[in-house]
C-alpha cells in the first residue's frame, strides 16, 4: 500500500536521499531542485514523499496553476531500488485522489509533462487516462486528463 505524506522538516532529508536510476536524470529533476521550487511556489503547491511501510520510496509535487487554472504533477519519481514494483502506479492513484479534493482551487484539469524518450512513464500516465494535448516543448510532451 502506497501513501503520500507531506514533505516537512521531519522527512525532507529522506527525499534528498532518493536516487534515480542511471540515465533517468534527463527525465525528472531530483527532489532537491523540486523542493526549492516548492518553497518559491509555496502558496500553490504541495510536495509529497511517496511511502510504503513507513519508508519513503519516492517523491512527487502537486502544483496549482491559477492562470490556467489546472493542477500539475511535477517531478514524480520512485527510488531506483523500488522501481518496477507498481509503486509509481499506486502513487499516481493517490495523487489523483488528492487533486480530486481540490486543495488549491476548483479545476478538474490535471496536466504533466513526460520526456519523449521515456516510454515507461508515458505508458503509466496513459494507462491512468492521461492523453497527449499536442503541446510539445523540445523533449517534453504534455499529457492531461479531467477529474471530477
Amino acid at each position: 500500500m502506497v501513501e503520500l505524506r507531506a514533505i516537512t522538516e521531519d522527512n525532507f532529508i529522506d527525499a534528498f536521499n532518493l536516487k534515480l536510476a542511471s540515465g533517468q536524470e534527463e527525465y525528472v529533476s531530483h527532489p532537491i531542485r523540486s523542493l526549492a521550487q516548492a518553497y518559491v511556489y509555496r502558496n500553490q503547491c504541495q510536495p509529497f514523499g511517496i511511502y510504503t511501510e513507513d519508508k519513503m520510496i519516492g517523491y512527487v509535487m502537486v502544483i496549482y496553476d491559477y492562470d490556467v487554472p489546472e493542477y500539475d504533477i511535477w517531478h514524480m519519481m520512485i527510488d531506483e531500488s523500488m522501481q518496477g514494483k507498481g509503486y509509481g502506479s499506486e502513487a499516481l492513484d493517490r495523487v489523483i485522489e488528492y487533486i480530486r479534493t481540490k486543495p488549491f482551487g476548483n479545476s478538474g484539469r490535471v496536466a504533466l509533462t513526460c520526456n519523449k524518450h521515456n516510454p515507461i512513464a508515458r505508458k503509466l500516465y496513459e494507462n491512468k487516462g492521461f492523453r497527449a494535448t499536442g503541446a510539445d516543448d523540445e523533449d517534453e510532451v504534455e499529457l492531461a486528463m479531467t477529474v471530477s
